[in-house]
């Protein structure tokens, strides 16, 4: 199975950041995300949580902060 790029781009990013409260780190992927991040590529990435396809608890409280 191939896992889509912008949700291994998005478990990378995360995992830099698992030593820091889940709150915080959601909100500074967050940014990071908004900030860098082509609408594409976000669309792409909320497509594939809503698919159920993405089941890192960080991740998806990142995904929450994401504007629809």
């Amino acid at each position: 199975m191939t896992t889509n790029p912008q949700v291994r781009l998005v478990t990378e990013i995360a995992a830099q950041f698992r030593h820091r409260p889940q709150d915080e780190a959601a909100a500074e992927i967050a940014a990071h995300i908004r900030s860098f991040w082509d609408p594409r590529m976000r669309s792409q990435l909320l497509a594939h949580v809503e698919a159920g396809s993405v089941t890192d608890p960080l991740v998806l409280a990142v995904v929450r902060l994401l504007p629809r």
